[in-house]
C-alpha cells in the first residue's frame, strides 16, 4: 500500500519585518494559539490556487498568483498526524488591510516581528517560520 500524505498551505504575509499571524478559535485543534492564514488543499486544486483561496477566506486580502512564491515545504507530524506543508510568501499589498474573515474559526490577528516569535505560535508552525527565515527551503518536523 502507497502511503499519502494531506496537503496543507500556509501564508507568511509579510510587511515589512512583521509577520501576519492568527490566533484559532472554534476548531478543536490548538484553539487559543497563534498560526499563519492556512488551509487544506483542495482535491482538484493546485497549492498556489489554494493559499490564494485560503488568505482571501481568512484575512480577506486578494492576492494574484505572481504576488506569492513558494518559500519552503515542510514534512510535519505533530498531534497524531503527517502532512506535506507548502509555506508560500508575499508581501503586504499596497492599501491591503488584513481582517478577519472567518470570526468563527479566528479571533484575532497579530502582526509579529520576525526577530521576536510569540510564544504561543503552534510548534510545528514555528518550525516552518524559523526555517523559512533562515532561508531553508525544506525542513522536517516531529519525525
Amino acid at each position: 500500500m502507497r502511503t499519502t500524505y494531506p496537503a496543507a498551505v500556509y501564508l507568511c504575509l509579510f510587511d515589512g519585518d512583521r509577520l501576519l499571524l492568527q490566533r484559532r478559535m472554534g476548531t478543536g485543534y490548538r484553539d487559543g494559539e497563534l498560526s499563519l492564514p492556512a488551509g487544506h488543499v483542495e482535491p482538484g486544486e493546485s497549492a498556489t490556487a489554494a493559499v490564494l483561496r485560503e488568505t482571501r477566506e481568512e484575512i480577506r486580502v486578494e492576492l494574484d498568483p505572481g504576488d506569492v512564491r513558494l518559500a519552503l515545504v515542510q514534512h510535519g507530524r505533530a498531534d497524531g498526524d503527517a502532512y506535506i506543508d507548502f509555506f508560500f510568501v508575499a508581501d503586504l499589498p499596497p492599501g491591503a488591510q488584513p481582517t478577519i474573515g472567518e470570526p468563527d474559526k479566528a479571533s484575532e490577528l497579530v502582526w509579529a516581528h520576525v526577530d521576536a516569535l510569540p510564544a504561543d505560535v503552534i510548534p510545528v508552525i514555528r518550525n516552518g517560520i524559523e526555517a523559512l527565515l533562515r532561508g531553508e527551503t525544506y525542513t522536517e518536523y516531529g519525525w
